[in-house]
């Protein structure tokens, strides 16, 4: 559990702490928000590709094997970026680096399944919970103090030393804990799983470029892609009798509920993490150390509360931590729809500290209600399903609140008397976070279906 930790941490890390430097990345490599986007979207683009094959893996290989390989490149990826002289090697670099955290992530929470017993599960999440969302809290602090002070190289040199230490305890300490079946692969399954996620997250994220958004030749083609190469993915997997990924998971409610409520936080937290360093940089004028510390005590405070939140799940269920968890989100994405540049920094510590108790108070419990409900065999599957729709919803909303921001500053600088680059900013801003309260409310609505899954400890 500690080398799955450790792992788990710095991958995180890495992707929260990255998202402050976006600012002076655009400015040191002279690149737009919408290229430097593409740091975020190709580590998502590699995940989406990558963890729906990770249920057929977890079958092939032990979990030793498995666990070395996803560390091999992480540090290799990791290493990579800490030595770019340029956008594309750090470009490169991120999908290395995602190849180990697709491998990684499908493995710690089939890890958590197989390992404990149902009733003490939510308490295993809620740890994982712990370091998950510890990393993202520090990262941007972190990150700042490292841009500041040295480089944006730094934020990968510090991660390497805990990667090296993770693959030795792996090495040690690691047990084989799943069961080898070695099912056929089928390659045109992973032709069209490729094809599919691959185009979706393609499509949203090119989004973001350009001028024409969501009307571009490009991002309408490569969604059509995407849709139709799963639609036939799916009819594939369902006739199959040993799928690449078992889509008979979605025969129960509770794991499609607590999927979909997953997807609308992961939405929630990545475009909301993307938004904000930009604009306490370059609307509020704050340095990057200043961003990220403004964004710690709401990461700190998620991270402690997770544990506590798996506790509550194990005692009470998940209904009465996600319906008001979906209401402390959307109501502090309403207040921060009015944030401006003269806004207080004690008020956006207070936002952001409510907005991610919210999310706390959703993200373990659902998923852990979702994966309850499923058979031993479908685990896998389910943590597949799970992982690799969480990496599609990640994207789209990154993509899509990117978008909102770029079309609701340049339509202020079309319509103002005297536009000013700050008060556009200001609007784009605002329009994004009034789609995070929209996305919030579809949660909070669908949180009144989520039922306790009782389940027979294994």
């Amino acid at each position: 559990m500690l080398a799955l930790l450790i792992s788990g941490f710095i991958g995180m890390f890495s992707e929260t702490a990255l998202n402050v430097a976006l600012s002076d990345l655009m400015e040191l490599l002279s690149i737009t928000p919408a290229t430097a986007q593409w740091l975020t979207t190709a580590y998502l683009l590699t995940l989406g590709i990558l963890v729906p094959v990770s249920g057929l893996l977890l079958q092939w290989f032990t979990t030793r094997q498995l666990f070395v390989v996803a560390l091999v490149f992480s540090i290799l990826g990791t290493l990579t970026a800490a030595l770019a002289p340029n956008f594309e090697v750090l470009l490169v670099a991120r999908v290395i680096q995602a190849i180990g955290t697709g491998i990684m992530l499908p493995l710690m929470f089939n890890t958590i399944l197989v390992v404990f017993p149902a009733e003490k599960r939510g308490a295993a999440m809620g740890i994982i919970g712990l370091v998950i969302m510890v990393a993202p809290a520090v990262g941007p602090t972190i990150a700042g103090l490292l841009i500041q002070n040295l480089s944006w190289h730094w934020i990968f040199w510090l991660s390497l030393p805990f990667l090296i230490v993770s693959l030795i305890c792996g090495i040690l300490f690691m047990q084989n804990v799943s069961t080898i079946t070695k099912p056929k692969i089928d390659i045109l399954s992973m032709v069209l799983s490729t094809l599919g996620f691959g185009g979706i997250v393609f499509g949203f994220s090119s989004a973001g470029e350009g001028e024409h958004g969501f009307a571009s030749t490009k991002v309408i083609a490569a969604i059509a892609v995407g849709v139709v190469a799963l639609i036939l993915f799916s009819l594939r997997q369902l006739s199959m009798k040993k799928p690449m990924l078992n889509l008979r998971a979605f025969k129960y409610p509770m794991f499609v509920i607590g999927l979909i409520t997953v997807l609308i936080c992961m939405m929630i937290i990545l475009s909301s993490m993307l938004v904000l360093p930009i604009y306490l940089q370059q609307g509020m004028g704050l340095s990057a150390f200043s961003a990220g510390l403004l964004m710690l005590p709401g990461g700190i405070i998620n991270g402690l509360l997770s544990p506590v939140m798996g506790r509550l799940f194990d005692k009470y269920g998940p209904k009465w931590l996600v319906i008001p968890g979906f209401l402390v989100a959307g109501a502090t994405l309403w207040f921060f729809s009015g944030i401006t540049a003269a806004s207080a920094s004690a008020l956006i510590i207070v936002l952001h500290s409510c907005l991610m108790i919210g999310i706390s108070m959703i993200m373990m419990p659902a998923q852990t209600n979702g994966l309850n409900q499923l058979p031993r065999e479908f685990y896998p599957d389910g943590t597949a399903i799970m992982n690799t729709l969480q990496q599609v919803a990640g994207a789209i909303g990154t993509a899509l609140a990117v978008s909102i921001m770029s079309s609701g500053t340049s339509s202020y600088l079309k319509t103002a008397a005297n536009p000013n680059p700050v008060d556009a900013l200001t609007a784009g801003v605002q329009d994004a976070f009034v789609f995070g309260m929209i996305v919030a409310v579809i949660g909070f609505v669908l949180a009144f279906f989520i039922k306790r899954v009782n389940v027979k400890s294994d």
